[in-house]
């Protein structure tokens, strides 16, 4: 793993998640020393956190939206039954 690694916030979330599915694939293979191993797993870590935190963030939107979208229905039907 590189010491001038992108900061994760820079990232996009592909980016992350194909650096993810990276060390993963290195790890597995056991090829790294044992220092290199925790390194890559933190920043696998970092990263896991970090690409959760997005989905996260994403449904909350989503949901709002939903609701959003689900008022407004209520309210066109409600508008209708007054007239």
């Amino acid at each position: 793993m590189s010491n001038n690694a992108q900061p994760i916030e820079d990232m996009t979330f592909r980016q992350a998640m194909s650096e993810l599915e990276g060390i993963v694939g290195v790890l597995e293979g056991n090829t790294l020393e044992l220092e290199d191993s925790l390194k890559s797993y933190e920043r696998g870590v970092a990263l896991l956190g970090a690409l959760k935190k997005r989905l996260n963030d994403a449904q909350q939107k989503v949901d709002v939206l939903m609701g959003e979208l689900e008022t407004s229905a209520n309210d066109a039907a409600t508008d209708t039954t007054l007239s």
